[in-house]
């Protein structure tokens, strides 16, 4: 099992039906490409407060 830290924190817009908006610096310092999957988790603590954790797969070498 993975440890993570956190690097650094920012914001992202939620718009029209959710969508949201990920900052291009983030984006680029991710290796987030138009088209990538993002495999998205929500947590919950025993207080109820709730979490959203997203990550991108590692891409498939196309054959």
């Amino acid at each position: 099992m993975a440890i993570f830290r956190t690097r650094y924190y920012g914001e992202v817009n939620v718009g029209v039906g959710g969508r949201i908006t990920i900052p291009q610096d983030m984006r680029d310092d991710l290796g987030i490409e138009e088209g990538d999957i993002l495999t998205v988790r929500v947590e919950e603590n025993s207080s109820g407060t709730r979490q959203m954790v997203m990550w991108r797969s590692e891409q498939q070498a196309e054959e």
